[in-house]
C-alpha cells in the first residue's frame, strides 16, 4: 500500500508541474542503464558460465526533496526521500523501491542539522574522485568506507571563510550489536562516529575523514573482529579547464581485531567538446594476509544534452592472492531529471 501511494504522489507532481513550484517540493531523479559483458576467472561453479550479457540499472533513483520557512528565528525546514528504482526489471530485492537518502532536518544561520538515512561524512569526503562511481568500476569494490547509514544525526557549520565546511554525525547502536565482543549489545547514543572537514575553492576540492566503530567489512585483509571499523580517508581533486585530476589515500582497520587496509585511488579526465575521456586507477594492499586488489577502469561519455549522456566503458577488477579477475564491458546511457 505505501508503494502504491509513493508512486500515485510522484506521478501526480509529475504531471502536474504545478505541484512542483520553488515554494514545494522538488521531484527528481535520475536513469541510468547500460548493456553489459561481464567475464570471470575462474570460472563460477556450475551451472553459472564464466561469461553472461547484463542489463544493469546502476542505482537509477527517484526523489522528492525541498524546504520551506519557519516561523522560529529564520530558520528553515529542509527534506528528502530517494528511493532507488530498477530500471531492468523493477526489482530490487525483492521491492520496488529501496531506501536511498532520506532525512529530514533544519537549516540555518547556526549551519545544518539533519537525521534519517543518508551517506556518511567519510564517503561523501570521496567528492568526485570516483569517475566511474555507480558502474563496475565503483571504487566501492576496492576499499571500505562506502557507507549509507541507518539512524544518523549530522550537523554541518555554514561554509567557514566561504570555503570550509565541518561534518559531524553520530550514529546510536539503537541496542543491536555487540561491538566490542564484551557480551552486551551497545546502546550508547554516539556508537559510531563519522567526521570530515571539507575544502571547496574555486577549482579545487579536499576532504579529511575519520570514522570510528563504523559497521563495515574490509575488502582485501581477512576480519577477526566484531564488525566495525576505523577509517581514515584524505582526498583531493582539481578542476583546471577541461581537465580533472582527483586522488584519495585511505587506512581502513577493524576497531576490535587486527586486519587492516592500505588503499589508493588516482583518477583523470578530459573534455573534448562533447566528449570526457575517463581513466581510474585503484589498489588496496592487505595487512596481515597479504592479499592485493586492483581496480583500473577506461571509458568514454558523449554529452548529449545538458542532463543526458551517453557512455561506454571497460573495468577490470583482480585479486591476487585469490588469483581472480573480473571484467565488464559497458554501453550505456543516462538521463537525469
Amino acid at each position: 500500500m505505501k508503494k502504491n501511494l509513493l508512486a500515485i504522489a510522484v506521478g501526480a507532481a509529475v504531471a502536474m508541474p504545478g505541484l512542483a513550484l520553488a515554494d514545494g517540493p522538488k521531484v527528481y531523479g535520475k536513469v541510468n542503464v547500460s548493456l553489459e559483458q561481464m567475464s570471470y576467472d575462474p570460472s563460477p561453479a556450475a551451472p553459472n558460465n564464466d561469461d553472461e550479457w547484463e542489463l544493469q540499472s546502476n542505482a537509477s533513483r527517484l526523489g522528492v526533496k525541498g524546504d520551506f520557512d519557519l516561523d522560529v528565528g529564520n530558520l528553515k525546514a529542509i527534506y528528502k526521500a530517494e528511493f532507488e528504482i530498477s530500471v531492468d526489471d523493477g526489482d530490487k530485492g525483492g521491492q520496488t523501491f529501496s531506501q536511498r537518502n532520506i532525512y529530514g532536518g533544519l537549516q540555518g544561520g547556526f549551519g545544518t542539522l539533519m537525521a534519517g538515512k543518508f551517506d556518511t561524512p567519510t564517503k561523501k569526503a570521496q567528492g568526485d574522485v570516483d569517475q566511474f562511481n555507480d558502474l563496475d568500476g565503483d571504487i566501492k569494490n576496492i576499499l571500505a568506507g562506502e557507507n549509507r547509514a541507518s539512524n544518523i544525526i549530522q550537523y554541518s557549520t555554514p561554509k567557514l571563510a566561504d570555503m570550509i565546511t565541518l561534518n559531524a554525525a553520530f550514529i546510536p547502536n539503537e541496542d543491536s550489536d555487540d561491538f566490542d565482543g564484551d557480551g552486551e549489545n551497545e546502546n550508547g547514543l554516539a556508537d559510531s562516529t563519522s567526521i570530515s572537514l571539507v575544502l571547496e575553492k574555486d577549482m579545487f576540492f579536499g576532504a579529511i575523514s575519520r570514522d570510528m566503530d563504523i559497521e563495515d567489512d574490509l575488502a582485501a585483509d581477512a576480519q577477526t573482529g566484531f564488525g566495525t571499523l576505523d577509517i581514515t580517508r584524505v582526498a583531493a581533486g582539481v578542476a583546471p579547464g577541461n581537465l580533472e585530476l582527483g586522488a584519495l589515500y585511505q587506512i581502513a582497520e577493524e576497531s576490535e581485531g587486527d586486519g587492516e587496509d592500505s588503499s589508493y585511488v588516482l583518477s583523470a579526465a578530459f573534455k573534448i567538446d562533447r566528449v570526457k575521456l575517463k581513466a581510474q586507477y585503484g589498489m588496496t594492499e592487505a595487512d596481515t594476509n597479504d592479499e592485493e586488489l586492483t581496480q583500473y577502469s577506461l571509458g568514454a561519455d558523449y554529452k548529449l544534452a545538458k542532463a543526458s549522456k551517453a557512455y561506454v566503458y571497460f573495468s577490470n577488477l583482480e585479486a591476487d592472492i585469490a588469483d581472480s579477475e573480473e571484467q565488464t564491458i559497458g554501453v550505456g546511457m543516462e538521463h537525469k531529471f
